[in-house]
């Protein structure tokens, strides 16, 4: 899709029960065609947020709110239109199905569909991780290859696990997730927690500071706990999580949602620090990290791209 008619009603068209499966929502329940989930904005135990297939909207009455998937992507990802619709045109590599009225549907499979869960050892995702400036150790410590089937196309993407069991999709073509999703809390140290966005900067974290001689604080090695949201949707949904500690440190994006979750936080809070002032000249950690440290060394990767 190209940006010059990629615009809001080619965004309209697409499928949104298929759109929320690819952020790793499933319906707990339908009736017709009408589907119900849980509540991607907030905690609940009883589904709320209907999706009327036939129209394609949606309607959350646990807030009362709803619309177009465009209405939804700018609450789901707290940002524009504009990056709203630059975000479904350049993450979806394989392009959403179009919406159709019910009755000319065929049954549509899962999109993706794990296969198998390995160490990572595909050299295209090697070579991916040294772009990002990862080393293959580091990443193996807490990710996994996972061989997925998506749209009856199988591939291989660096796998993040979360606290349900789902996992958080990349590799250098294609960013998703599959069903459930949810946040990944690693539990050490029971006084301090890091928040960050995604794992990929949960990683540069651990990247900095194993390459630093001397680092500023909070990069100093320590037992802290760590809280990886793999979406900012769910820093609100993680307030029992984060009540629980006596300091949050916060690495998330430099973009508006971040400044603005960031913000609210402080304000809501003396327990939250603004951790973000190290990478203030870069949209997140990994890209700090990438522009601030040659590319990863490592002999396992032959000749790089």
């Amino acid at each position: 899709m190209r940006s010059e008619t990629f615009n809001c009603q080619k965004a309209k068209e697409i499928d949104l029960v298929d759109y929320l499966r690819s952020l790793g929502y499933s319906a707990v329940k339908k009736r017709n065609q009408s589907f119900w989930y849980l509540s991607p904005f907030r905690q609940e135990k009883t589904a709320s947020f209907k999706v009327d297939h036939r129209k394609n909207l949606w309607f959350d009455f646990g807030a009362g709110i709803g619309g177009t998937i465009i209405d939804f992507g700018i609450r789901y990802h707290r940002c524009s239109v504009k990056e709203l619709l630059y975000m479904l045109e350049q993450e979806q590599v394989t392009p959403l199905p179009i919406h159709r009225p019910p009755e000319e549907q065929e049954k549509a499979p899962e999109k993706i569909s794990i296969q198998d869960v390995r160490a990572i050892a595909d050299p295209v995702l090697k070579r991916y991780l040294a772009s990002r400036n990862i080393s293959l150790a580091l990443a193996n410590r807490y990710c996994c290859q996972i061989e997925f089937e998506i749209y009856k196309r199988k591939q291989r993407a660096i796998g993040f696990k979360n606290d349900l069991g789902g996992y958080e999709l990349r590799n250098p073509e294609f960013k998703g997730s599959n069903s459930p999703k949810s946040v990944t809390h690693i539990k050490n140290h029971p006084d301090t927690l890091l928040v960050f966005e995604g794992f990929f900067d949960f990683l540069s974290f651990h990247s900095y500071r194993d390459r630093k001689e001397t680092c500023p604080e909070p990069f100093v090695k320590s037992s802290e706990s760590f809280l990886i949201l793999n979406s900012l949707a769910f820093f609100e949904k993680s307030w029992n999580i984060m009540e629980s500690y006596h300091q949050i440190d916060l690495f998330l994006d430099r973009d508006r949602a971040g400044r603005e979750t960031t913000e609210k936080a402080l304000e809501s809070s003396s327990r939250f620090r603004d951790r973000s002032e190290l990478y203030r000249d870069f949209k997140d950690l990994n890209e700090f990290l990438i522009q601030s440290k040659p590319e990863v060394q490592n002999k396992s990767l032959g000749t790089r791209k």
